[in-house]
């Protein structure tokens, strides 16, 4: 009898789990700036921290598989920024390397793959680019 109250207690723990893992989701980590206002110039230095927000933990293993920067915030998205990855110096967070040319407001996108999750997490910041 105390053998099958386990085994039945053991399989209710494990779905359980199972359930909350299935239930994760891109919508669980946000992307968030480091800094939310920056020099203009050449060859500024954009970082942002991805984070997993249930745990509030930093996420140090993504995957950056797409950036852009451009002035659609001030209605010129067709003032693009070619974007470069550069190394991180801190846990979850991801520098990048572009042009701000004139002092405005930037949307920076980004979609990264996150190991354990099947759908890509994409986030939409906006930094302020200042003389």
């Amino acid at each position: 009898m105390n053998t099958k109250f386990l085994l039945i207690s053991a399989f209710a723990v494990a779905m359980s789990l199972t359930s909350a893992a299935s239930l994760a989701a891109a919508i669980d980590y946000a992307f968030e700036p480091v800094a939310a206002e920056l020099k203009k110039g050449d060859d500024v230095i954009v970082a942002v921290r991805l984070l997993h927000k249930p745990s509030g933990k930093p996420v140090t293993d993504a995957v950056i598989v797409r950036t852009r920067i451009d002035m659609a915030p001030d209605g010129m998205a067709e003032m693009e920024s070619p974007v470069a990855p550069l190394p991180g110096n801190e846990p979850g967070v991801y520098a990048f390397k572009t042009d701000l040319p004139m002092a405005g407001r930037y949307q920076f996108s980004l979609a990264a793959k996150v190991q354990g999750e099947s759908e890509t997490v994409v986030g939409k910041i906006v930094f302020k680019a200042v003389k």
